[in-house]
């Protein structure tokens, strides 16, 4: 009897240490400064969906970006340096308004409280912009702007790729839609330096280059095949509309963010 005691106190002991060995494996996802529970942080729930501190974050984002795009484009109508640059306003006053009305609009129905002035920074760059000659006005402008659309652009992407709220992810949507447009006809003025834009992206940054080898002079690659479907397939969709060079921004206007909120 003894024998048998002492063998099943050893198996106790052995389930009991391949317990606590197996624990903190089991719950690693719910320690803190793991992925799942950072995004578990400050999460709460509405009839939408999940909402993260992370798309709480773009929601706010896309309200900033309004409040002082909104006004860089009319100083550069009023500063008319060129045709161009005339498009470009237009596009920002235009793109702004409609995503400022689609922001508030998810705001109010998430809860969310929004700024109602541009950030310290943002009004920096306001000031860079009136404060720049008239020479040196179209490059003050179109750059400043363009590096921070560059810079909200994998934002909105990664918000779109894994929230699970319905709301938030149209409105990453729309925002995508927008900045793309915005980026695309800041740089038809000719007067974003590309030169800067590439190395302030990678300023602070360690890891070596990757990807394909470097194109060898003179040496012309073989062409590649076209890669397409295979047998009888019909389809019906097609590419994205709009000429080359340009973003469709056609959307249905959004409700009107003033009018009684939806419940949660």
């Amino acid at each position: 009897m003894r024998r048998i005691n002492g063998t099943a106190l050893v198996i106790v002991a052995l389930v009991g240490t391949l317990g606590a060995l197996a624990f903190p494996v089991w719950s690693y996802a719910d320690r803190a400064g793991t992925g799942p529970a950072n995004l578990a942080a400050g999460t709460v729930q509405t009839k939408w969906g999940p909402l993260t501190a992370t798309d709480r974050d773009l929601i706010v984002r896309v309200r900033l970006a309004g409040l002082w795009e909104l006004p860089a484009g009319q100083q550069a109508l009023e500063r008319s340096p060129s045709p161009a640059m005339k498009e470009a306003a237009d596009h920002l006053i235009v793109g702004h308004t409609d995503l400022d009305k689609r922001v508030r609009g998810v705001a109010r129905d998430l809860g969310v409280e929004l700024p109602n002035q541009p950030n310290e920074q943002q009004q920096g760059w306001l000031q860079q912009m009136t404060n720049a000659s008239d020479a040196d006005y179209p490059k003050v402008w179109a750059n400043l702007l363009r590096s921070a659309h560059g810079k909200i652009f994998p934002a909105i992407g990664a918000v779109r790729n894994q929230t699970r709220n319905t709301l938030v992810r149209q409105l990453a949507s729309d925002a995508n839609q927008t900045v793309l447009d915005h980026i695309t006809v800041l740089e038809k003025t000719g007067a974003v330096d590309f030169e800067a834009i590439a190395n302030d992206s990678v300023a602070g940054t360690t890891a070596s280059p990757s990807g394909p080898a470097a194109p060898v002079p003179g040496v012309v690659p073989s062409s590649a095949p076209p890669a397409a479907a295979t047998g009888d397939v019909s389809t019906t969709s097609r590419p994205s509309p709009g000429a080359p060079g340009t973003v469709n921004t056609n959307r249905p206007d959004p409700e009107d963010p003033d009018a009684t909120p939806t419940s949660q």
